[in-house]
C-alpha cells in the first residue's frame, strides 16, 4: 500500500470512529452492530404500556455506553406506530444553563419544526399564531410569517439558533414563565393536540444528552422542578446519568413520578464478577464478539494487527464509547507516524500504538485525582462495592461514576469495577 493509500485509509478510519452516537438512518445501516436489544424491548414495552396518568420515562446509563444510538435505533422500529420528536439537548441550549423551562420550551419548538418537516396539515391561521408566540418569547417578530413559510425560510431553524446562541432569550424565557409554568405546558399540550389530530398519531419525545448535565443540574431539574417538567400530557423519554439513580431522594422522586417507569442500559460486562481478579480470568466471548464488530464497521483489519481489537476492548471496561476514544487515539497516532516517515508504509494498530494511546488516556485520567478519589478507587477495585463514612466522600465517588472512572454493572447483583486504564494507574502507584 502506498504512503498515500495508507494516509487515507486511516484518515477514513479516524472519520467513522467519530461518528457516534450513530443517529442517522445511513450511519446505522453501516456502523450498527446488534447491541442492546433487550433494552430496546424493554422501554418499547414501557412506552406503549403508558398512561395518561404516567407517561413519563427515565432512560440512565454511563456517557458513552449507547443509550444515544440504541435510542435512534429505537425510533426505527417504532416509527410508524408515533409521531416522533426526537432531539439533543444540546443542539437547542447551552449545557450550562439548562433548566426544566427552557427544556419545556424546546420540546415545543422541536414538535413545530418536525410537524414543518413532515408537512402536517395544520390550519395555516393556527400555524401562524402559534409562530407569532414563539416569535414574541425570543424576539425575532416578523410581519409576513405565512409568507415567509411559503418562500421555504426554515424559521423554526432560526428560533432554534436563537435559543441556543442568546443567553438573554433563554433568560427572558426563565423570567417569564417560572412564576406562570402552566401557561407553558399548556401551549406543549395545544401543539400536541394539533398534530395529534392533524396525523392521528400519539406524540413521543426523546430527548438525548440530558445525561452529560452535571449532577447539581440534574438534580435541580429532576428533583426540584419535576413536577413542572411532567406537567405536559404527553410521553417523554429523558435521559439522565446512572449516577442520579445511586442518589435515594433524586430516586425515589424519579420512581415515584414515573411510577417506576425507570429503565437502565447497563455497561457491557466482559469479565465475571467472581472470576475477575483471577490471573487467568477468561473474558466473556459473546461480549467480546460483540464489541470487536463495532471496530470492525469502522477500522478496516488491514489497519490493525491480529488480536489488537481484542486488546482495545479489554481496555474499554466494556464501554462503547471508550472502545472508540482508544482506537481514534490509535489511529492519530498512526496518521502522525504515516505523516512524520513517508517511507513507512507498514503503519498498522499494534501493541506499541496501543500503548501509547493508553499510556495518554491514563495520564488524562490522573490529572484531576487527589488522595481521596485514589482512596475509593482503591477501595471500589478491592470490595466492588463503595462505603461512605459521608456525604462528601459519597459526591466524590458519584462523581468519579459519573466521569467513568467507576464503571457500574448489573447481572443477578449490582456491582461496581474502576475503568481497566484507571486499575492500571493504581497498579503503577502501587495502591493495588
Amino acid at each position: 500500500m502506498s504512503n498515500s493509500e495508507l494516509l487515507e485509509s486511516f484518515r477514513n478510519a479516524y472519520k467513522n470512529l467519530q461518528l457516534l452516537p450513530l443517529i442517522t438512518p445511513e450511519e446505522l445501516v453501516r456502523f450498527r452492530v446488534e447491541y442492546g436489544d433487550d433494552v430496546i424491548a424493554e422501554l418499547k414495552q414501557v412506552i406503549e404500556d403508558c398512561s395518561p396518568q404516567n407517561n413519563k420515562i427515565i432512560f440512565a446509563g454511563h456517557r458513552g455506553c449507547g443509550k444515544s444510538t440504541l435510542l435512534a435505533e429505537l425510533t426505527r422500529h417504532i416509527n410508524h406506530q408515533y409521531f416522533i420528536v426526537f432531539f439533543s439537548i444540546s443542539d437547542l441550549i447551552e449545557m450550562s444553563d439548562v433548566n426544566h423551562i427552557n427544556i419545556l420550551f424546546a420540546i415545543a419548538l422541536q414538535m413545530m419544526e418536525k410537524a414543518e418537516e413532515q408537512n402536517v396539515k395544520i390550519k395555516t391561521s393556527t400555524k401562524d399564531a402559534l409562530y407569532k408566540w414563539f416569535a414574541t418569547k425570543t424576539r425575532t417578530e416578523t410581519e409576513n410569517v405565512s409568507a415567509e413559510i411559503a418562500g421555504g425560510f426554515n424559521l423554526w431553524g432560526f428560533l432554534k439558533n436563537q435559543l441556543k446562541i442568546n443567553a438573554s432569550v433563554r433568560h427572558d424565557i426563565k423570567i417569564e414563565f417560572e412564576r406562570k409554568i402552566s401557561d407553558l405546558t399548556g401551549r406543549v399540550d395545544e401543539i400536541a393536540s394539533i398534530i395529534e389530530a392533524a396525523i392521528n398519531r400519539e406524540i413521543l419525545v426523546i430527548i438525548d444528552d440530558l445525561d452529560k448535565l452535571d449532577l447539581g443540574t440534574v438534580n435541580d431539574i429532576f428533583r426540584n422542578n419535576i413536577k413542572s417538567l411532567f406537567q405536559p400530557n404527553i410521553r417523554i423519554v429523558f435521559t439522565v446519568p446512572v449516577a442520579v439513580l445511586r442518589e435515594i431522594p433524586i430516586r425515589r422522586t424519579l420512581e415515584t413520578e414515573t411510577n417506576n417507569q425507570i429503565c437502565q442500559m447497563s455497561v457491557a460486562k466482559l469479565f465475571k464478577k467472581d472470576e475477575i481478579r483471577q490471573p487467568q480470568a477468561t473474558p466473556i466471548d459473546e461480549t467480546i464478539s460483540v464489541l470487536q464488530k463495532v471496530l470492525e464497521r469502522r477500522v478496516p483489519t488491514k489497519l490493525i494487527e491480529l488480536g489488537i481489537t481484542r486488546q482495545i476492548v479489554l481496555s474499554s471496561g466494556g464501554v462503547l464509547r471508550e472502545i472508540i476514544r482508544i482506537t481514534q487515539k490509535c489511529c492519530s497516532k498512526c496518521l502522525l507516524e504515516i505523516r512524520k516517515n513517508p517511507q513507512n508504509q507498514d503503519v498498522k494498530i499494534d501493541a506499541k500504538i496501543v500503548e501509547s494511546a493508553i499510556t495518554d488516556l491514563r495520564n488524562d485520567f490522573a490529572t484531576p485525582l487527589g488522595k481521596s478519589q485514589y482512596d475509593i478507587l482503591t477501595e471500589i477495585y478491592k470490595e466492588f462495592t463503595p462505603q461512605f463514612a459521608n456525604e462528601a466522600e459519597e459526591q466524590k465517588f458519584l462523581d468519579l461514576l459519573d466521569g467513568l472512572y467507576i464503571l457500574e454493572y448489573r447481572n443477578a447483583d449490582l456491582w461496581y469495577d474502576v475503568h481497566p486504564i484507571v486499575a492500571d494507574l493504581l497498579k503503577r502507584r502501587g495502591l493495588i
